[in-house]
């Protein structure tokens, strides 16, 4: 089948059809997460994006190098090189060294992402691994005339890179009007322009990772690694460049800035973005007080949830969104998706007990499957894919029934199928409790031991089915509408 892959480019703010610079090749660039705390909801929402992404591309029969960093080093507070370093300050709240942190809070990024089932990266490189080639970097946009050094600080000099390049080419904002919203420049300020950047920063006595450089003992600043990491992994030049919609206006426009004046060309060819999280029509943020963690959400011991849902039905959930949409939690929209993975999965589980007939009615598996690849063709429309899918269940539903009839030969091919769709695609699997037929039966009978024990104050009795549960990894939950179950 031959495809037409379509996808949103940020640069042009346009659909444009995806050719690879190399053919068969693809080099896609994703920012990763700054491992001083726990990741958050919005980056794993861009991690499962760019996880299905990467998923079709390779599907297509891409081979593709899927780099995306982790950044254990040079991130301020604030993304104008003020405050303090994240890493030192979560060290001195922890008692434990920077690059404790580091460890620590790398271990659960992977972790969280493995309960995602999202693929590992082809390559993940750390910031602190790559000083060298950030310093080589600049060094390089130095000798170019676009950078400046003051007291053992190198700084990127935008008033000089604009002559030249378009600063806001990325987020086509007005230059004068970033220039309003930027602070006035103090006496003691040593930047020569309001917009200019440090690449490479003067550490203080106190601050702890530092490392020798040409300008004197220092750390980088946060987008020269990015710029770096994807040169020495990626090329000059590749084909994309991803991450969250809040990198684009700061972070991704300095990098392009960073690797215009340092290679004379553009980094990535096509610049991806995924939306922003909200919750209840809010935006999510740890000062609204309406933010949850991926642990809290997966158990459900959060006062904004209900419950907990297991991690493969928020992947689904937030895969029926389109990843340029804003994705909004609630217990309602988690509540519908929930029922919809089980539904899909309950389904998925019939195949193997569908009895053949010698011929089909069913309708076209090729026509579903040409919609079915037409939307991830354009721009990875996941939404209108899973609509699909859900037309498949109905089929899946009544040749179990015997409404519809099959042949083997046809039920070999909607095996494949879903297996290349939800699976392969989608990189969904089926997290539910067991191997037998009606687990939610099963529990219900449990619920109802637990509840007259309850009813008969043998409190003994009802908390320890529930802590049996809990250990094996199925969580209760009391609500208005009763009791509810999830696998943790």
């Amino acid at each position: 089948m031959e495809h037409n892959l379509v996808l949103y480019n940020t640069l042009t703010r346009k659909k444009e059809k995806f050719v690879p610079i190399h053919p068969n090749l693809v080099g896609m660039y994703v920012c990763g997460p700054t491992v001083y705390s726990d990741v958050h909801l919005g980056n794993c929402r861009t991690f499962v994006s760019f996880d299905l992404i990467f998923r079709y591309l390779v599907h297509l029969g891409y081979k593709v190098r899927y780099v995306r960093n982790i950044t254990d080093a040079g991130h301020l507070e604030g993304d104008n090189d003020e405050g303090d370093d994240k890493f030192a300050k979560k060290a001195k709240l922890e008692k434990l060294e920077p690059m404790e942190i580091v460890q620590k809070y790398t271990l659960g990024f992977h972790d969280v992402l493995r309960m995602f089932n999202t693929i590992p990266p082809s390559i993940e490189p750390t910031a602190t691994g790559h000083i060298s080639e950030q310093i080589e970097m600049v060094q390089e946009i130095m000798k170019n005339g676009f950078a400046y050094e003051v007291n053992g600080t190198v700084y990127f000099d935008v008033d000089k890179y604009v002559k030249e390049y378009n600063y806001t080419i990325l987020t086509n904002r007005n230059l004068e009007d970033m220039l309003n919203n930027t602070r006035e420049l103090g006496g003691q300020d040593e930047k020569k322009g309001r917009l200019d950047f440090a690449l490479w920063i003067k550490a203080k006595p106190e601050h702890i990772m530092r490392w020798p450089s040409p300008w004197g003992v220092g750390f980088p600043g946060w987008h020269i690694e990015c710029s770096a990491m994807s040169r020495k992994y990626l090329g000059d030049q590749f084909d994309i460049h991803g991450g969250g919609m809040d990198l684009a206006a700061t972070h991704h426009t300095n990098e392009i800035a960073q690797s215009e004046a340092c290679n004379h060309t553009t980094p990535a060819k096509y610049w991806m973005h995924t939306n922003m999280l909200t919750v209840n029509g809010a935006r999510m943020s740890k000062s609204a007080g309406n933010g949850f963690l991926p642990g809290e959400l997966f158990t459900g011991n959060h006062p904004l949830l209900n419950r907990g849902y297991s991690p493969m039905a928020v992947r689904f959930f937030m895969l029926q969104a389109h990843y340029r949409s804003t994705l909004d939690f609630s217990n309602e929209a988690l509540d519908a998706a929930d029922k919809g993975y089980k539904r899909l999965m309950s389904a998925i589980a019939l195949l193997d007990k569908i009895a053949v007939s010698g011929k089909s009615n069913f309708g076209n598996l090729e026509e579903i499957k040409a919609r079915s690849y037409a939307a991830m063709d354009d721009d990875f429309n996941s939404p209108v894919l899973i609509a699909e899918l859900f037309e498949v269940v109905r089929i899946i539903n009544s040749l179990y029934d015997g409404k519809l009839t099959i042949t083997a030969a046809d039920l070999e091919a909607l095996k494949g199928y879903v297996s290349d769709f939800v699976f392969d695609i989608l990189g969904l699997k089926d997290d539910q409790v067991g191997d037998v037929d009606n687990m939610d039966g099963l529990m219900q009978i449990l619920i109802g031991i637990r509840n007259e024990a309850k009813k008969n104050k043998d409190f003994v009795t009802s908390d320890s089915i529930r802590e049996k549960l809990t250990e094996i990894g199925i969580q209760l939950k009391d609500s208005k509408e009763g009791t509810l179950w999830n696998k943790i």
